[in-house]
C-alpha cells in the first residue's frame, strides 16, 4: 500500500486529493478546495498578477505539508489553464519549487482532457457509452469523447472566469450581456464538435462549476460529496438553476447555502457555458462526478510506479 498526492492548480482553485492506492481501487484520504482566482486578469494581461500569485502560492505550500503529514510518498502538482497562457509562468514555477520543493508542471490542453477523462471514468459501472466528459474550468473547457479510453479530445478557452471578465459587467447580468456570454460559448462548443463529434451517449460532467450547479440544483445546504456523486440533473433542471443564478444579484448568489465562497461570480457564466453544451449537443441528462482530473493524476502516478 502506498500514499500518494496531487494538487491541481486551476484559473480559479487549487485543489487537493490524498488517497491510499489498495489492491481493489484507492481509498480516499483527504480531499479539498480553495478558491485563489489565479487566473484573475490573465485572459487580458497574458500575466499572472502579484496578490492573486501569492493567494495561490499560499495555498499550495498549505495542501503540500497537508499531504505530508497524511503521510504521501510522493506529490504532483500540476498547473492549467492561467499557468500555461501566462507569460509569467516562470514566476510561479520557481516559487512553487522554493515553498514545496516539487517541480510543478503545467498541463496541456490535451493531456489535462485525458487525464479528466481518466479520473471521471474510472468509477462508472454499467452506464451507457461512449462517454463525453465535460470539465468547465476558469480559464478552458475541455471535452473528451471515449468508451474505455480518450478517443477525441479537445480544450477550448471558454473557462467560467474568462467568459465573465469578457462579457459581465453588470450586477445582475444584463441579457444583452448573457447574449454576448451565449455567443463566445456556442463558437467554443462549435469548435469542440467538429472533433468530438456526437457518438457520445452519455454526458459527464465534472469539475467546480458542475458541482455547484448539482449542490444547487439538489438543494443542499452545503456541500455533501456523497449527495453530488454521481447525481443526474435533468436539462430542464439545469436550465431553472441557470435562470435562476443569472436573475439575482452577486450578493445573492453568495449567499446560497450551497455557494463556494469566491465563485458567485463566476457561477453565471459557467452555468450558461453547461447549459449551451447540454442544448447543442442534445443531452438531456447530465451525470454529475466528483472523480475528475485529480483521480486521473493520482492513478497516472500509481500506474508509473507499477512499470
Amino acid at each position: 500500500m502506498s500514499r500518494l498526492a496531487a494538487i491541481d492548480v486551476g484559473t480559479n482553485s487549487v485543489r487537493l486529493y490524498v488517497a491510499e492506492m489498495l489492491a481493489g481501487g484507492r481509498k480516499e484520504l483527504d480531499r479539498a478546495l480553495v478558491i485563489t482566482r489565479l487566473g484573475e486578469g490573465v485572459d487580458r494581461t497574458r500575466r499572472l498578477s502579484p496578490e492573486p500569485l501569492r493567494r495561490t502560492l499560499d495555498a499550495i505550500a498549505s495542501y503540500h505539508r497537508r499531504a505530508r503529514e497524511l503521510g504521501a510518498e510522493r506529490v504532483r502538482i500540476a498547473a492549467t489553464s492561467a499557468v500555461r497562457d501566462a507569460s509569467n509562468r516562470d514566476e510561479f514555477f520557481e516559487s512553487v519549487r522554493q515553498e514545496t520543493g516539487v517541480e510543478a508542471e503545467v498541463l496541456s490542453g490535451d493531456r489535462e482532457a485525458r487525464l479528466s477523462f481518466l479520473g471521471a471514468t474510472s468509477e462508472l459501472r454499467g452506464e451507457a457509452g461512449p462517454f463525453l466528459v465535460l470539465d468547465v474550468g476558469g480559464g478552458s473547457t475541455e471535452f473528451v469523447a471515449g468508451r474505455r479510453e480518450p478517443e477525441a479530445w479537445i480544450s477550448v478557452d471558454i473557462g467560467s472566469v474568462r467568459l465573465t471578465e469578457r462579457h459581465i459587467r453588470s450586477d445582475p447580468p444584463k441579457a444583452e450581456e448573457i447574449g454576448a456570454l451565449e455567443g463566445n460559448a456556442d463558437e467554443g462548443i462549435a469548435r469542440a464538435e467538429e472533433v468530438i463529434g456526437r457518438s457520445a451517449r452519455t454526458l459527464v460532467g465534472l469539475a467546480g462549476t458542475i458541482t455547484t450547479i448539482a449542490a444547487v440544483a439538489l438543494g443542499l445546504e452545503g456541500y455533501d460529496r456523497d449527495a453530488i456523486h454521481h447525481a443526474r440533473l435533468s436539462l430542464d433542471r439545469v436550465r431553472d438553476v441557470d435562470a435562476m443564478l443569472r436573475s439575482i444579484t452577486r450578493a445573492e448568489r453568495k449567499a446560497l447555502p450551497a455557494m463556494p465562497p469566491g465563485r458567485e461570480d463566476v457561477i453565471v457564466a459557467g452555468s450558461t457555458i453547461v447549459r449551451r453544451v447540454m442544448e447543442r449537443l442534445d443531452f438531456e441528462e447530465l451525470l454529475v462526478s466528483e472523480a475528475d482530473i485529480l483521480d486521473g493524476l493520482v492513478l497516472e502516478i500509481a500506474g508509473e510506479r507499477e512499470n
